[in-house]
């Protein structure tokens, strides 16, 4: 994984409620277990007329070449439905760093972190906020402050994220990684056994 830490970047709103994994990632794209390629299934069905990559519905939010950007900014229950991981992994490989809502399904929210995708739970009100600036207008997210900031009014919310997750995400570790950094200490541990 790639370490996050400073992300600025204009984003793509979405602003439906209640998007689940299959809206994300249909199931009948998750017969590969490689994690790339699924980017160009990311909301496969909103996205092509009669699946088909040749028709692209023109009012799709991600069919328009003006949004553009490496954060997602979704609507209320981003995530629910299935346990899928694939819709992490889609995420990652269309080119999203980071997705922003005011709530995600716990499961889709721990997949996200497996996969180095940061889920930034903002209020409803700094939400609505986000939804109200105009195309083009950017977002910094700070994973070491934990902070997320409309820049071109300076408002700012804290998100909280699990410590050990952070540490991943800072680092660019998946959990092996995170056990290999450690091996000494591991190491030493074991000798005090001894």
């Amino acid at each position: 994984m790639k370490p996050l830490k400073n992300i600025q970047s204009t984003f793509i709103p979405l602003t439906e409620e209640n998007i689940d994994t299959d809206q994300i990632i249909p199931a009948r794209f998750l017969k590969s277990t490689s994690r790339e390629g699924f980017g160009k299934n990311l909301f496969r069905d909103w996205r092509y007329f009669n699946n088909n990559e040749a028709q692209p519905k023109a009012d799709f939010i991600l069919n328009k070449p003006e949004y553009k950007g490496s954060i997602l900014v979704a609507g209320k229950n981003f995530g629910c439905g299935s346990s899928r991981e694939h819709a992490a992994w889609s995420l990652l490989d269309y080119g999203f760093n980071v997705v922003v809502s005011s709530f995600f399904a716990d499961i889709f929210k721990n997949n996200a972190l497996n996969n180095g995708v940061l889920p930034v739970q903002v209020s409803d009100k700094f939400l609505q906020k986000i939804f109200a600036l105009e195309n083009g207008s950017t977002l910094s997210v700070d994973l070491e402050k934990q902070t997320i900031t409309i820049d071109a009014t300076g408002e700012q919310e804290k998100f909280d994220i699990n410590n050990y997750k952070k540490t991943c995400l800072l680092n660019g570790y998946d959990d092996i990684d995170y056990l290999l950094s450690i091996k000494q200490d591991i190491i030493n541990f074991e000798k005090t056994l001894a």
